[in-house]
């Protein structure tokens, strides 16, 4: 397995921007596609963007396509999602995650994951 951190969750005014970072460890990161989820009180946690292992292919979830950005640095062992134009319903634990079948492309389903970091708190104000 990955080990993950994530970094950089805040509190940020609606139409504000984060960029969230996740520092990876252990298994080759380069090699696998990584995704980002999140968690919001009392709901399930659900897919945001996933990445492909050379960054070459993403996918977001439909809310925040054109507002948010995954990117990779497979020499660095990070992961990162810049996010613009913050909503409120953006507040959530963001947790990042790295799947489990090596080049595979990224998909949206939690159960593709094996490695999660402990999740970044975003909250977004009105």
């Amino acid at each position: 397995q990955v080990q993950l951190v994530e970094s950089g969750g805040g509190l940020v005014q609606a139409g504000g921007s984060l960029r969230l970072s996740c520092a990876a460890s252990g298994r080759t990161f380069g090699s696998y596609a990584m995704g980002w989820f999140r968690q919001a009180p009392g709901k399930e946690r659900k897919f945001v963007s996933g990445i492909s292992w050379d960054g070459g292919n993403t996918l977001y979830e439909d809310s925040v396509k054109g507002r948010f950005t995954i990117s990779r640095d497979n020499a660095k062992n990070m992961a990162y999602l810049q996010m613009n134009v913050l909503k409120p319903e953006d507040t959530a634990v963001y947790y990042c995650a790295v799947q489990r079948n090596l080049y595979g492309p990224p998909s949206s389903n939690w159960f593709m994951y094996d490695s999660w970091g402990q999740g970044t708190q975003v909250t977004v104000s009105s």
